[in-house]
């Protein structure tokens, strides 16, 4: 393990220069009330650059990333980054603005915004969308706010929001957080919305079916058509989980085929930075009924200005400090302009034949629950295994020791032992055929050495944790007291 910035403290020691006051200490006085001014100097480690660099790419090697190696998370769409993306969010000329500065000093930022809205909106037929939800759960919270200031307008709220089983996991939390309830819509014997099972629960209290497309099974709902047909017939609107668009992208437009309300993530299908809590960005796109409704302030351009419009009296109102998260959609931007819509239908061509080669290499070494041909994705079942007496965590951890990040496990909940594996597009067939040999050798391993397995991982910095005492008792502050 390496060591903590405290441990590599020296008294005196410094790493940095601070430029000349020019604030006389008096009028610091004066303009900073007193309960906030240290009575003593902050307990800082005192180390100098190169060890402070050093420190943080040791650390970066611990953990696993992107830019370290494959991270086929079901769902989650974990694609590299291109770093031109990068270096494009890095000009001075965007990152150095502040959002308070007049639209008469930020025309350029505006611009691009109003743009990546209209690819947006082209990329998935819808007629209008915002840029202002900070990731896709808050995009789905946001849609849900749409659909309900939608219905009040028609002057009647509803109560519920149908969810099928296959839906994206955070789909049940924005309904409840939103007022309504959550209604589940069973999976039939192919992995679709059971048609007889909605058509059971769908009635005047039905405010909207979310729907995840293709579902977590990495399966196209086939059925739409007739979904939405159904859903009109109560007054309902279908909400599209924009979770999986990297499946779509060029192929199929939501708003094509009915759906209302569709939030995308930036953070998964256009390739900005993913994961450790950093920032996401989750735009929502709506049909033509739910255009007033959007949040404030709405972009527009009137002749050659782009400016912000508050006279939305319809409006559900801000959902964001300011516009949303900036610096991810200039890496969005970059990377749409980067592609294209040429280069963006290959983006989905190619998740979806990676995964599929994927599912075929290993469907005779796990259970495959749903047959037939997949999307981006697809889940296996390591329910055989787990009668072998190794369970699907334990194959999990073993396949850290192999230099990859885990599949997503134990979801979808309708599927036993589930192993959710997405490969995207940005994976060679090389890697694809290394991942590929791990599963088939920790399968081989269950059979033949359980314990190893059942042990695993060996190879990691932090071998295994006692995750219950870990919940229970964290231990993440550093303590002075025994320095």
């Amino acid at each position: 393990m390496s060591e903590l910035l405290f441990d590599l403290s020296e008294k005196n020691r410094k790493g940095y220069t601070l430029p000349q006051r020019r604030v006389p200490q008096k009028e610091t006085n004066k303009l900073i009330p007193n309960e906030f001014i240290r009575k003593q100097p902050a307990r800082l480690p005192e180390v100098s650059e190169n060890e402070v660099v050093r420190h943080f790419i040791a650390l970066s090697r611990l953990n696993h990333h992107v830019d370290k190696g494959f991270y086929p998370l079901g769902s989650c769409t974990m694609k590299y980054n291109p770093k031109i993306n990068e270096n494009v969010a890095n000009s001075a000329c965007l990152k150095d603005l502040h959002p308070m500065q007049s639209t008469r000093l930020t025309q350029g930022a505006l611009a691009l915004m109003y743009e990546l809205s209209e690819y947006l909106r082209e990329i998935a037929g819808m007629k209008a969308v915002t840029l202002q939800p900070a990731a896709g759960a808050h995009g789905e919270l946001v849609g849900l706010m749409l659909i309900r200031a939608y219905h009040e307008n028609q002057g009647n709220p509803r109560q519920n929001i149908l969810i099928p089983d296959s839906a994206h996991g955070t789909n049940p939390a924005s309904v409840t957080i939103s007022g309504y309830s959550a209604v589940q819509v069973k999976s039939n014997e192919k992995g679709l919305v059971d048609l007889e099972d909605l058509r059971s629960k769908l009635d005047e209290n039905t405010a909207a079916l979310m729907l995840t497309n293709p579902n977590t099974l990495g399966i196209f709902e086939t059925q739409i058509a007739q979904i939405n047909n159904m859903l009109r017939e109560v007054g309902a609107l279908l909400y599209m989980d924009g979770a999986n668009l990297n499946a779509l992208l060029g192929i199929v437009r939501p708003g094509d085929i009915g759906v209302d309300v569709l939030h995308f993530n930036l953070h998964k299908s256009f390739s900005t930075p993913h994961g450790g809590g950093g920032p996401g960005s989750g735009p929502v796109g709506v049909s033509e009924k739910l255009i007033d409704f959007l949040p404030v302030p709405k972009l527009t351009k009137n002749e050659n200005e782009y400016c912000w419009d508050y006279d939305c009296p319809k409006s559900i109102g801000r959902v964001h400090s300011f516009y949303g998260n900036f610096g991810i959609m200039i890496r969005a931007y970059a990377y749409i302009r980067m592609l294209g819509s040429h280069g963006l239908k290959r983006v989905s061509e190619n998740a979806i034949i990676n995964a599929n080669y994927l599912m075929k290499e290993l469907e005779s070494h796990f259970q495959l629950p749903f047959a037939g041909p997949r999307m981006h994705e697809f889940v296996l079942s390591g329910s055989k295994q787990k009668e072998q007496g190794v369970s699907t965590a334990e194959i999990a951890k073993r396949i850290l020791d192999y230099g990859f990040h885990a599949p997503t496990v134990y979801f979808p909940l309708i599927v036993r032992e589930a192993i959710m594996i997405e490969p995207t597009e940005t994976e060679s067939k090389q890697t694809l055929d290394r991942f590929a040999a791990c599963m088939i050798d920790i399968a081989k391993e269950v059979e033949n050495n359980p314990e190893m397995v059942k042990n695993a991982p060996h190879t990691t910095p932090v071998s295994r944790l006692d995750e219950v005492r870990a919940i229970r008792q964290p231990d993440i502050r550093y303590n002075f007291d025994n320095t």
